[in-house]
């Protein structure tokens, strides 16, 4: 938070505490110019008037205002909504919710740099239309949309039109008299105020909107959204946006300055860059890069004390890679390297350098360690991998270790370090079957891979049916380059080694039996 947000606060946590819908008192009174003068601030950072504010607890909260405030007052002149499938999950989630409730909701594509294509918006609006909520900048890569245009469009068919401009407002100048904007969302903590407030702009005339309420109780803000206001938040969240428009041309062009710096000192230090979103229309602050054959969470952990966010997204058991990243048609492998850097007011140039630094020299241990890249620096196309390659790489089976003092198990190691793979699989064998197998691998995607494959293979086969596995039945499963045959013949003997140590100890147990 900003400190002259924080100083701006105070009074209304210690001294001036009263209600702003008291009315019957000094207190009171004192709270509700607070808030009025907060709802003209908030009003002029967007070009609207004061009565067009209403305040909420975050943008989450006034996107579901927008999206079910409109599709519950207007329902009787339509139910279709347009957005786009790049929007933030409060959008998102929103109009899913209301698809069950009868709406019917058109996601619009993007391109390889996360824009819409307004030709396509305005081939999606029908009589039924109500709404086109599209975001005026993206919250991952930071692209921004034709808003302008947008906004023609959904005028000239008599569509209301609402953005979530909790990235943008304050960053970039936003007029909704000039970009016909209908209805806005946006939160305080996005321009250094406090979290749990917010805020959404209601056009009031030419066109008039309506919204129906989705909190009930008291009839506050017009009746649009019932609730005791939260005072202290409210000024912290109007001298956000007052210190914003008065700084927001000086701050566009340091931050940017800086942006171009970070993304120059990768450029000279790391190759195999890739940018995401749009090189020149995005917002000041925003770098999103994929690391290409890195993990963008593992370039995370090496890197910590740096807030970034990456690309891919835990859930579950699995990790999967950024929807957003996903619908720009990168593929998973480069989603999962994406990392998100952001510049803000507090971003110094020692800041840059250090980062700069630190992914600099974390990127090159980890490229030292990824199969990927040392297979592309050999020249060869990953594209020729088979797909079944990548599964046991990203999926391996089987990883792990059998207790080697059992009689019945057999552990093989073949290969060296100096040469870069080495295998240890081992076998459980029981009347002459093997019953398990495990394995781990140092070494490439490939060696991995065959390993994996491996194991899978002997399990539930007779010593002699597993024996009879060779390297060529393991390399033509995988598809493998002729550069990487060798991975598979390492497979063959490891299973063979497995075997040859489980005769061997069971030999020794009848001699010693």
């Amino acid at each position: 938070m900003d400190q002259r947000i924080f100083e701006k606060m105070t009074p209304y946590f210690l001294v001036q505490f009263g209600n702003a819908a008291s009315r019957n008192h000094s207190y009171g009174w004192e709270a509700e110019a607070a808030v009025e003068e907060a709802r003209k601030q908030v009003a002029d950072l967007i070009g609207a008037t004061d009565k067009e504010i209403v305040f909420t607890s975050g943008a989450t909260e006034s996107n579901n205002l927008a999206l079910i405030g409109i599709a519950e007052m207007y329902k009787e002149k339509g139910n279709h909504i347009i957005t786009c499938v790049t929007e933030h999950k409060a959008i998102l989630d929103t109009a899913q919710y209301l698809e069950t409730k009868g709406c019917e909701v058109t996601y619009l594509a993007v391109d390889k740099y996360g824009m819409i294509s307004p030709d396509e918006l305005e081939k999606a609006i029908t009589d039924k239309t109500i709404l086109i909520s599209i975001m005026t900048a993206n919250n991952e890569i930071g692209t921004i949309q034709p808003i302008k245009e947008i906004g023609a469009i959904a005028r000239r068919h008599g569509v209301f039109f609402h953005t979530d401009a909790t990235q943008a407002a304050g960053r970039i100048p936003m007029d909704v008299e000039d970009m016909n904007i209908d209805l806005l969302s946006m939160s305080a903590h996005k321009l250094y105020g406090p979290k749990g407030v917010g805020a959404i702009y209601v056009r009031r005339k030419n066109p008039r909107v309506r919204i129906s309420p989705i909190i009930h109780g008291g009839g506050h803000e017009r009746g649009m959204r019932s609730g005791t206001l939260n005072v202290p938040g409210i000024v912290g969240l109007g001298e956000a946006c007052r210190i914003a428009k008065e700084c927001m041309a000086a701050e566009t062009e340091r931050t940017l300055k800086l942006r171009q710096r970070l993304q120059k000192g990768f450029e000279e230090r790391i190759d195999y860059l890739h940018l995401n979103g749009h090189p020149e229309k995005r917002l000041p602050g925003n770098l999103n890069i994929s690391f290409a054959y890195i993990e963008g969470e593992s370039l995370m952990i090496g890197i910590e004390g740096v807030a970034v966010s990456s690309g891919s997204a835990c859930t579950s058991a699995s990790l999967e890679p950024s929807y957003v990243l996903r619908a720009t048609g990168i593929n998973d492998e480069l989603a999962h390297s994406s990392i998100r850097f952001t510049i803000g007011r507090f971003t110094t140039e020692e800041d840059i350098d250090e980062v700069i630094r630190r992914i600099g020299d974390t990127a090159g241990r980890l490229r030292e360690m990824s199969p990927l890249y040392e297979m592309v620096k050999e020249g060869i196309d990953l594209n020729s991998i088979h797909d079944k390659v990548i599964d046991h790489f990203n999926n391996p089976r089987n990883v792990g270790s059998l207790d080697k003092h059992e009689s019945n198990i057999g552990t093989g190691i073949v290969g060296a370090p100096e040469c870069g793979d080495v295998m240890k699989l081992q076998v459980k064998v029981e009347n002459n079957k093997i019953v398990d197998a495990k394995f781990k691998t140092y070494g490439c995607g490939s060696a991995i891979a065959s390993s994996s494959l491996a194991t899978e293979w002997i399990k539930g086969k007779t010593i002699d049916e597993a024996m009879a596995i060779t390297n060529a039945d393991i390399s033509e499963e995988l598809s493998l380059p002729p550069v990487k045959i060798h991975c598979s013949v390492l497979a063959e003997d490891a299973i063979k080694a497995a075997i040859a140590d489980y005769k061997k100890r069971i030999v020794h147990k009848y001699k010693n039996g």
